[in-house]
């Protein structure tokens, strides 16, 4: 009696540590993964100059467009699709005109980044972003992600760009 009362808590004790240990479908570290991008990634601003976008009309921003290692190699190579940890920043600011270089100039005709207005970013994980064409998608305004909600307009969006894998910027050697 005693042998078989240890066989069974040895087998509970077992399908315990089964359970515990067993990752989520889906992820392979057992977290369910996020929609989005909901961290902005370290080191960011040390990323190279990929290009640069003025928006106008409600928008009126200017923007730069920075990317990682990854991201610099695949532009450069013209690589399409782009590899996995491919992760690009677009930096935007509203877009002002410079009353102290205007003086200079003698006329209204120059530009430059004023406020913030937020931070997007594009990571490349087949994997684990494999339902929005294997990218991540963040946008973070005043440092703070924005909402599920909010996130759900950003691959139908990009889904246009899909000959350029789903990128709209090229590349400004």
């Amino acid at each position: 009696m005693k042998c078989f009362t240890f066989f069974l808590a040895a087998i509970a004790t077992m399908a315990s540590l089964v359970a515990l240990i067993a990752p989520t479908p889906g992820h392979a570290s057992g977290e369910s993964a996020p929609a989005f991008v909901t961290e902005i990634p370290h080191g960011y601003r040390d990323w190279k100059w990929i290009s640069s976008a003025h928006e106008a009309g409600n928008l009126n921003s200017i923007g730069a467009l920075l990317g990682n290692d990854v991201a610099t190699k695949a532009y450069r190579d013209g690589k399409l699709p782009f590899p996995d940890g491919t992760m690009l920043v677009a930096l935007h600011y509203r877009y002002v005109p410079s009353e102290e270089n205007n003086k200079i100039f003698g006329q209204a005709q120059s530009f430059v980044p004023g406020a913030p207005t937020n931070i997007q970013f594009m990571i490349k994980d087949s994997k684990k972003y494999a339902a929005t064409g294997g990218w991540g998608f963040g946008h973070f305004a005043n440092g703070k992600p924005g909402d599920a909600a909010f996130m759900k307009s950003c691959f139908p969006c990009h889904e246009k760009a899909k000959a350029t894998d789903f990128v709209f910027t090229h590349y400004a050697p």
